[in-house]
């Protein structure tokens, strides 16, 4: 057999191509790293977690170890042991499990092919170039590099009078479906961290919001969309029973931003108390804007947004 020392250690995979390959969630991979130094992976140009043949080799070894009802501290132990005398354990045997295709195009081309359809209001192709991206791109890479850019070119288009408010109206409500409908794709764990996200009153922009949602359950979080513009004091209420572990709200403008500034005081009454946290562009590089609200500011892309979060989760439970 082979044995996991044979295999690349070329950082090459994302951390959802990983999840994919060795049915190990991404928000468990995390912990396993954090708590029991098992893997350093690679972080790419854009801070990304970048993993290699071999280290995907070892999480199927450490998982099948834990699957056989070993502790993952035991399991990461004996592999130590092993690799310290030059002994690597043979690679276990895999199952077909699904992969991501070569892309057609790259990321760039592809949110030029999306917002030629939008804009015309091509449903089948639009249709057609959703689904090759989710077979060919991890969710971060298909919200950062492709969704993301096209709905700012939209706009944008949309400022200068080259397209109708009809016409950018069509292209949020045609993806804000896509979104919805792979949110709900995913599976809501009643046993996992629980998280209410929505946006900050006024705010009507909320595709922002459904991505970061559709994150978050991917990770394996369970959580509650709770759409955009919502009241405060009804928030407050439906906290007061429900006990969230964190609400996250977004806001695009200071005014959107401005109604949240009371929003933790009428948490804090509320025990266990959830922990409060906000993201989006009122607040990025806006200093004034994060002092004037109470609470934790989750950065300004994905990525750092997600590792807060988590970080945040795991202190909650430890506390």
């Amino acid at each position: 057999m082979t044995s996991i020392i044979d295999f690349s250690d070329e950082p090459r995979y994302t951390i959802k191509s990983v999840s994919v390959q060795t049915g190990i969630r991404p928000v468990t991979l995390r912990a396993w790293e954090r708590r029991h130094d098992l893997l350093t992976p690679h972080r790419s140009d854009n801070r990304y977690r970048l993993y290699s043949e071999r280290d995907v080799a070892i999480l199927r070894w450490i998982k099948s170890r834990v699957d056989g009802g070993i502790s993952i501290s035991n399991a990461v132990t004996e592999l130590r042991h092993m690799t310290r005398s030059g002994i690597w354990p043979d690679a276990v045997p895999t199952a077909p499990s699904r992969i991501l295709t070569q892309p057609k195009a790259s990321p760039e081309t592809y949110t030029h092919w999306l917002y030629d359809a939008l804009i015309n209001h091509n449903e089948e192709k639009a249709t057609e170039l959703m689904r090759e991206l989710h077979a060919s791109y991890d969710l971060m890479t298909i919200f950062v590099r492709i969704l993301s850019p096209t709905l700012i070119a939209i706009g944008e288009a949309w400022f200068r009078g080259e397209i109708r408010i009809t016409t950018e109206h069509y292209a949020s409500n045609f993806l804000r479906g896509k979104l919805m409908a792979l949110l709900q794709a995913y599976p809501s764990r009643r046993s996992a961290p629980y998280i209410q996200l929505g946006c900050a009153p006024t705010e009507m922009h909320e595709l922002g919001s459904l991505m970061m949602a559709v994150l978050l359950r991917s990770e394996g979080y369970r959580i509650e969309y709770l759409g955009p513009d919502l009241p405060i004091e009804d928030l407050v209420d439906y906290a007061s029973y429900e006990f969230p572990d964190m609400i996250v709200l977004t806001a695009s403008t200071e005014v959107s931003a401005y109604e949240m500034r009371r929003l933790k005081e009428k948490l804090d009454v509320i025990h266990p108390t959830p922990t409060l946290a906000y993201a989006g562009s009122a607040f990025d590089q806006n200093l004034k804007t994060q002092q004037m609200v109470p609470g934790i500011y989750l950065g300004e892309s994905f990525e750092d947004a997600l590792e807060t979060i988590h970080n945040l989760i795991k202190i909650k439970e430890v506390a």
